[in-house]
């Protein structure tokens, strides 16, 4: 519990709003409702490390408020299923202990990442139908269907006895040619009963809008495709997407060819997918054995990895050496990249189109053709939005700093009267006049193999520093006088490249360092480790102009 927290009571009969992750940045999408208090938790997601977090497999929000209030917590609602809305729960459940309650799509998923974590069976999973309604008193939360780049997107409705207040998750409005899924009646409805706040996703909010629909991609993908008659052809597309898939699919069909999905979480989807009643009309994909004996160009391959991953199927397609066993990709072969870049990605994404293009594979992205739309508003969809809810107050999320601030510049702009940037762990009370209350304990953590530790723990510090400036070990034998006893040993790793002319300079040096300690403390064993760390720094400091990772293994003879 942080300073601020034992300084003050929670309000009751108002409505306090935290986000616990997501308030800024992309990923980890985690919010907090409460009222008298009881607590409603909406969506529980991951992040995605960047590079300079090596080792490290996801990001988690830290809960630990939540973890303080988990008797009162009542449930956590879904918004939809992409993994920085569900990605945590299988790891922070335990947590919350509390239901869930989610479309039938993201329940599918959701069991899987529970029963990954042998918690199937254990966590009440509650399947809400679209524009459902969940009454968890003193909350009701009511499911409004919207368009995104996943089956069943909702905004969810959130009444109580302080005010409405739409979370919108992510969305966008449909371009003329699509099929429509949005509930602009309900959306209309809800603005005309009287909404106190929306909270709203940021992530696109300065880019242009693409007048574009998923019809006008699958025909850029049927053409383009047709365009290889006689090449192997891989797509990357984000699993999820299941319209994406239908799209390359039906693109695929169009130009004789059958698919192939490479993948496991591609393969997860699927059978989502399936289960709930979508790829009507699509036969079981074919396994990479089935497909390895189709010829070559009459086989269309789906691939996990667009965005770089590294175990990925993609990344499997790009190695020099791949298995004489998997599907081999090589020159004149094409990869169209159907996505868009998830910020913090883009070194991962163009390291892996370098390593396919160095084996002669073309690469196709949206740069270069029609093969990806956005599941992110752009351009006056936010507009329009707010003209349909009429909030009192905007809460933008869920953004880079360039898109929150150009969210709450339009706010501003369309005469709404509160436009407010939150951080993370920051408490606002929602009402007419809405305050910053305090900040509750947050942070993020770090999935690291089997252990979830701090993003500022120190295990990470070293391994960045071992990743910028190597590691030296030094071993050496000293008498009780803290003389030197045989030839000192110093191991770099990652640093230099070792010579003899090197280690009798070094050997001097320690020579030097040694003769310098008080022969008083001779036996301080920390002393003289110590010494030697300094000696070794400023050593190589000066010679490579580098600080590495320092240990020092002392023996007494």
């Amino acid at each position: 519990m942080t300073e601020n927290q034992e300084q003050i009571t929670l309000p009751t009969n108002e409505l306090l709003f935290v986000p616990i992750g997501g308030a800024t940045g992309v990923g980890m999408n985690c919010f907090a409702y409460g009222y008298n208090g009881k607590w409603l938790v909406v969506d529980l997601g991951i992040g995605f490390p960047s590079d300079d977090l090596p080792g490290v497999d996801c990001l988690l929000p830290d809960v630990s408020f939540l973890r303080e209030h988990k008797d009162d917590i009542l449930a956590l609602v879904i918004t939809h299923a992409h993994e920085d809305h569900i990605g945590a729960i299988g790891y922070l459940w335990r947590d919350l202990s509390c239901p869930i309650y989610c479309t039938a799509f993201a329940k599918e998923l959701i069991e899987n990442k529970l029963n990954e974590e042998g918690l199937l069976g254990r966590v009440e999973v509650f399947q809400v139908p679209q524009g459902g309604l969940v009454d968890l008193y003193p909350f009701s939360v009511e499911f409004v269907s919207m368009t995104h780049s996943i089956p069943e997107p909702n905004a969810l409705a959130i009444r109580t006895p302080a005010g409405l207040v739409v979370h919108t998750g992510d969305w966008r409005f449909e371009s003329k040619k699509d099929e429509s899924t949005t509930d602009y009646d309900t959306l209309k409805a809800l603005g005309k009963e009287g909404v106190l706040a929306c909270v709203c996703t940021s992530t696109n909010t300065s880019e242009e809008k693409v007048d574009a629909s998923e019809m006008d991609v699958r025909e850029s993908l049927t053409k383009l495709i047709g365009q290889y008659p006689d090449n192997q052809i891989a797509v990357g597309c984000f699993a999820s997407n299941v319209k994406r898939v239908e799209s390359v699919y039906w693109a695929a069909k169009a130009n004789g060819r059958e698919v192939c999905l490479m993948g496991r979480s591609l393969w997860r989807v699927d059978a989502a997918a399936r289960a709930c009643g979508y790829f009507e009309g699509i036969p079981e994909f074919l396994s990479e054995d089935e497909a390895l004996e189709k010829p070559k160009n009459k086989v269309l391959y789906i691939c996990t990895g667009s965005q770089g991953e590294r175990y990925s199927a993609l990344n499997n397609l790009a190695a020099l050496s791949p298995s004489p066993y998997g599907v081999i990709f090589g020159r004149d072969d094409v990869v169209i990249f159907s996505s868009s870049v998830i910020p913090g990605n883009e070194k991962a994404i163009d390291f892996l189109q370098k390593r396919l293009q160095t084996k002669g594979i073309r690469i196709i992205t949206d740069r270069h053709a029609l093969v990806h739309i956005s599941g992110h508003y752009a351009g006056d969809d936010l507009q329009k939005m707010y003209s349909l809810l009429k909030p009192h107050i905007v809460l933008p999320i869920h953004g880079d700093t360039l898109n929150l601030n150009c969210h709450a510049e339009m706010v501003k702009e369309m005469g709404i009267p509160h436009a407010i940037n939150l951080k993370d762990g920051e408490m606002l009370v929602l009402k007419k006049e809405p305050q910053v209350l305090t900040s509750v304990e947050s942070g993020i953590l770090a999935v690291d193999g089997h252990q979830i530790i701090p993003l500022h723990a120190q295990v990470l510090k070293k391994r960045r520093k071992m990743m910028d400036e190597g590691t030296a070990v030094l071993t050496l034998a000293v008498d009780s006088n803290a003389h030197l006893m045989g030839e000192p040993q110093l191991s770099t790793f990652g640093l230099i490249e070792e010579n003899e002319e090197l280690k009798q300079e070094f050997k001097s040096k320690l020579l030097v360092a040694l003769s310098e300690i008080d022969p008083e403390r001779a036996g301080d064993d920390n002393l003289i480790k110590d010494k030697m760390r300094h000696t070794i720094r400023t050593f190589l400091n000066e010679k490579f102009g580098k600080k590495p990772l320092m240990e020092v293994h002392l023996i007494r003879i």
